[in-house]
């Protein structure tokens, strides 16, 4: 089937990185694993960051005027030619979907969504408008998929039908992070002498963006749990962003030879960091998931995380990692302290995120779960 894809919050082909850009390119790609084609609908970003009711009145308008647009070039077409649903990814009361309902009614064709939030608190106040638009849309979907239970949980009173719900499991493609950790001896050696690291230290890994707010905060929960910590290791640090400075001060207290920060990497530089490194360690906090759990997992590295918001779906206390309290700097150090004193858990845990990837968060199910909807939809809408 031909799908109109749209990602209100930031486009796939946007050129900063990050996990919502991620995640929008492995749907499209889970969409061509089931020999679906995903066409870019719109790049409109809808976000509105402060809460301001004209910007989101603004944006409204002309997401009606896009939808018309967008209704008039594939009415325009061939119907062989046409789109079979629309699906938009991410909506939540930041960043609703202002064209999506339109156009898809326009067109007549099935509206999905994956991974909506709603957010009761957000009816009454600065984002009220965002609210109710994203309300709407999971009212209307002919499809639901989220992603974590907590959404899930939020989303069910909204839906038409409760069969309209689908879970979706946060997914990465596993296959280049297995086939990096299977060459883990060669990536050490290699990362070793270039960013002058010893290989018989071992390598805490954190990879994350350097921006204010939640990663900020929990890079500094993070230097508060690592100056707790003793012992003989060294952290690799993957990510860039404009609070860098601020990071770069809070890690200021650690001797040289303890930190590299390695700047901003690509897909492929990150790879073989993941499979060289002995512990990943994030405190995430307020995070939606963190697709650095499932790279992490992937390449069978075991986690030490931040137990919240949906973080303990992807990472398993005591099967996959260690989860601590939010923001809890002490119980984080003691957790890391705990598996590197211990090599042999570490193994183990590393074994089980392993499998627990494969079993659970790898492409092609993800792949047959949103086949499975696009095709109930589909069925459903005529």
């Amino acid at each position: 089937m031909r799908i109109a894809f749209y990602a209100p919050l930031k486009p796939p082909d946007d050129p900063v990185p990050s996990g919502d850009r991620r995640m929008a390119r492995l749907l499209i790609g889970a969409l061509a694993a089931r020999g679906h084609q995903a066409e870019l609908a719109s790049r409109l970003r809808s976000r509105d960051r402060l809460g301001d009711p004209e910007r989101q009145a603004r944006l409204a308008v002309l997401g009606g005027r896009l939808a018309a647009r967008i209704a008039r070039r594939v009415q325009a077409r061939p119907p062989a030619e046409w789109p079979a649903a629309w699906l938009t990814y991410h909506v939540y009361y930041r960043a609703p979907d202002w064209i999506g309902l339109a156009a898809s009614a326009a067109l007549g064709i099935p509206y999905l969504v994956v991974e909506p939030s709603h957010a009761p608190k957000r009816a009454a106040g600065p984002w009220q408008l965002g609210h109710e638009a994203t309300e709407a849309a999971i009212r209307t979907a002919d499809g639901v998929l989220c992603m974590t239970a907590a959404d899930a949980e939020c989303v069910t009173p909204l839906l038409a039908a409760p069969d309209r719900l689908h879970r979706l499991r946060p997914f990465i493609e596993i296959a280049p992070f297995a086939a990096a950790a299977r060459q883990r001896a060669a990536h050490r050696a290699a990362l070793a002498g270039r960013h002058n690291l010893d290989p018989a230290r071992p390598w805490l890994l954190t990879v994350a963006m350097m921006r204010r707010g939640d990663k900020l905060d929990s890079y500094r929960v993070l230097a508060r749990a690592l100056a707790m910590l003793d012992g003989d290791w060294q952290l690799i640090v993957a990510g860039d962003g404009p609070a860098r400075p601020t990071v770069e001060e809070a890690f200021r207290r650690f001797s040289p030879d303890r930190i590299r920060l390695l700047g901003g990497l690509s897909s492929d530089a990150l790879y073989p960091l993941y499979a060289a490194a002995d512990l990943f360690a994030w405190p995430a906090l307020r995070e939606a998931y963190g697709m650095v759990f499932l790279e992490a997992q992937a390449s069978g590295l075991p986690v030490v995380a931040g137990a919240d918001g949906g973080v303990p779906e992807v990472v398993v206390d005591g099967k996959t990692g260690r989860l601590t309290p939010p923001g809890n700097s002490r119980a984080f150090a003691a957790a890391l302290r705990a598996l590197l004193d211990d090599p042999a858990e570490r193994q183990r845990l590393g074994e089980g995120a392993r499998r627990c990837m494969a079993a659970h968060h790898d492409l092609p199910g993800a792949a047959e779960t949103l086949d499975r909807a696009l095709r109930q939809a589909v069925a459903g809408h005529r």
